[in-house]
């Protein structure tokens, strides 16, 4: 689809207002890559092992796989948060392109629908078609680690 065809041709409103809403208060997962769990060890000086055994989990994806997570608190905050994010500098690309995923993106619909929950969307400053296009693309590109691919890597 062309720009000229995409909703946010003009841009779109985002300032995060720190609510935490995005971080916990309902079930979810944030799916950790190669490059989220890397940023991440070198931020909390962990090796791989380390940081998955204090830090993760192994959570069920598409077709079986069982792919690494970031693990959640018993009230659905993540194991990151606490009064913000913990790692905010090396917060995984999920966590950073929020709200210009490409299911959110998509439609006019589907933004004004996560709007209701996200107070810091259609508010502050304006990010480009570049900057949501950008993000969108880090997003998909972003694949988790799955379990067998992990076992195998650091067992090398």
């Amino acid at each position: 689809m062309e720009k000229k065809d995409k909703f946010y041709k003009d841009g779109l409103c985002f300032e995060c207002q720190r609510c935490s809403f995005c971080c916990g208060h309902s079930p979810g997962f944030v799916y950790l890559s190669w490059r989220d769990l890397d940023s991440l060890c070198a931020f909390f000086s962990l090796s791989r092992a380390n940081f998955v055994e204090k830090y993760c989990r192994w959570a069920d994806y598409y077709y079986g796989k069982k792919v690494l997570a970031l693990r959640e608190m018993k009230n659905y905050d993540c194991v990151l948060w606490k009064d913000g994010c913990s790692a905010y500098e090396a917060r995984p690309v999920q966590c950073s392109t929020w709200p210009f995923w490409s299911w959110i993106v998509e439609s006019r619909e589907s933004w004004d629908d996560c709007a209701k929950d996200c107070p810091g969307m259609n508010k502050g400053e304006r990010h480009s078609f570049e900057e949501i296009d950008s993000a969108q693309k880090r997003y998909l590109e972003n694949l988790p680690i799955e379990r067998e691919e992990f076992l195998k890597v650091v067992s090398e």
